[in-house]
């Protein structure tokens, strides 16, 4: 049932991909996470807190490629680490991408979680750190990637905050939003 959800989806990219002069599999991941608000219809038993971001909602955990196409999501409450919700994409990850090795990751990835990638998953996830000198707001190498898809679907005006019941029709909106933005993409290339 969750493949045939996503098969729309992942065809749209492919083409987006090889317009873009790309093969339509992709070979590196970049992985990341937001928190959203959760609106009064979110239920308490699927929302949490994220003290880092002092946000009372769920979580957004995304797989994006090089182009910042959308090829894993995941949505748990927000009280939920980048490490945990990380182990299960990255699973999810590579039963679907056999080709992806490489995944970069911000500091919310350390830890077990690169062992794990490595030794289990046969992924070499690479955390991107600023340096302790960076004062201020500093892009990082790579996780601007992800950045920038999350801006992508924050245009939608049903993602400024989470207002499903489930957390898989969550996902569903997550998927519908970046395949208008592939369609537009496709659309301005045939002009």
């Amino acid at each position: 049932m969750g493949r045939r959800r996503t098969e729309f989806h992942d065809r749209l990219r492919g083409r987006v991909r090889e317009a873009a002069g790309r093969d339509s599999e992709p070979t590196t991941g970049i992985i990341d996470a937001q928190s959203v608000k959760g609106a009064a219809s979110v239920p308490e038993a699927s929302r949490g807190f994220d003290g880092a971001k002092k946000v009372n909602g769920r979580k957004r955990h995304i797989v994006v490629d090089t182009l910042g196409l959308l090829l894993i999501v995941m949505v748990t409450a927000a009280s939920v680490t980048d490490r945990e919700a990380g182990r299960h994409l990255l699973a999810r990850l590579c039963e679907r991408y056999w080709r992806i090795t490489p995944v970069w990751a911000d500091g919310g990835y350390t830890g077990r979680l690169v062992d794990i990638a490595r030794d289990v998953l046969r992924i070499a996830l690479t955390v991107v750190k600023l340096s302790d000198d960076t004062a201020g707001f500093t892009v990082l190498p790579k996780t601007w990637l992800v950045e920038r898809t999350f801006a992508w679907l924050k245009r939608s005006r049903r993602l400024t905050r989470d207002y499903e019941t489930r957390a898989d029709t969550s996902e569903s909106v997550i998927r519908w939003s970046m395949s208008m933005v592939m369609s537009r993409r496709l659309a301005q290339r045939t002009r």
